[in-house]
């Protein structure tokens, strides 16, 4: 009896072995819900303590970066420029990229160049093509933020992503609204598919932006109306919130204008 009983013993005691999930591999485990709420207040905390005033920050949603660097969240933390920039906090410029880990460890992103050394440091080895093609659209998507004014719509052109395991990637972002243009990088790596550079092209032209076009809707020159509806059209969304500041301001009439004139942006989806 004693000899089957050790079987049973033995057999009880591995089973909890063979069936145990394998650890993750390093730099690929996924935030919890948790660390999300405390990453989001290590940036509001941050902003705080540097006294940030009108600031917008959004949480970058994209998939590409959620399998590329799962272990960090991303925000973009933006300062309306235009028809009044904003202040911008030292050290900070009208456009910046929040990187935060589980322990709520904020690195401040404001340009290619700190991009490159983040992405250097914590950027897991994309040692396959697959890898690699993310690694690029995660530089592509936020490299592009360094540009941004708050009137962009960039669009990644995914067709134009690129890879070779072990030597690099590229991949580019074309403007889609408040100018035109595109935004491209390119990465290089080493054997194991580590980032050993990172360099950016853009070439991005800028389209109208909000100075008194919601004020001239009802101009009595109909060619100055229509400038300021097209400049308007040509804003899209990105000016919702130019024209409500207008609206709480404005006469009945010019109210129902610029009611109007959302309307349309919104008919045509722009």
């Amino acid at each position: 009896m004693r000899p089957l009983f050790a079987l049973i013993v033995c057999v009880c005691v591995s089973f909890p072995l063979l069936s145990a999930d394998p650890d993750p591999e390093p730099g690929t485990k996924k935030l919890t819900d948790k660390e999300l709420v405390a990453a989001k207040k290590a940036v509001d905390d941050h902003l705080e303590k540097i006294k940030s005033v009108g600031g917008t920050v959004e949480l970058v949603k994209d998939e590409p970066i959620a399998r590329s660097m799962p272990t960090h969240a991303f925000y973009t933390v933006r300062y309306r420029q235009f028809p009044i920039a904003r202040q911008t906090p030292e050290g900070l410029k009208a456009s910046n990229v929040f990187a935060v880990d589980g322990k709520g460890k904020v690195q401040i992103l404001t340009t290619i160049a700190e991009l490159q050394k983040f992405m250097k440091a914590s950027l897991p080895a994309a040692d396959s093509k697959a890898k690699l093609e993310d690694a690029a659209r995660l530089a592509v998507r936020l490299g592009q933020e360094f540009h941004q004014d708050g009137m962009f719509r960039f669009k990644l052109e995914d067709d134009s992503t690129k890879a070779t395991p072990g030597k690099g990637a590229t991949a580019k972002a074309v403007v889609m609204q408040g100018g035109n243009g595109t935004y491209a990088v390119a990465l290089k790596v080493d054997a194991s598919g580590k980032l050993t550079s990172l360099e950016e092209k853009a070439a991005i032209r800028h389209g109208p932006r909000p100075i008194c076009q919601a004020t001239k809707l009802l101009d009595a020159d109909p060619i100055v109306r229509g400038m300021a509806e097209q400049a308007l059209l040509g804003m899209g969304r990105s000016a919702k919130e130019y024209l409500d500041e207008q609206r709480a301001k404005a006469s009945p009439e010019l109210k129902k204008a610029i009611d109007e004139m959302w309307q349309k942006i919104r008919d045509q989806d722009r």
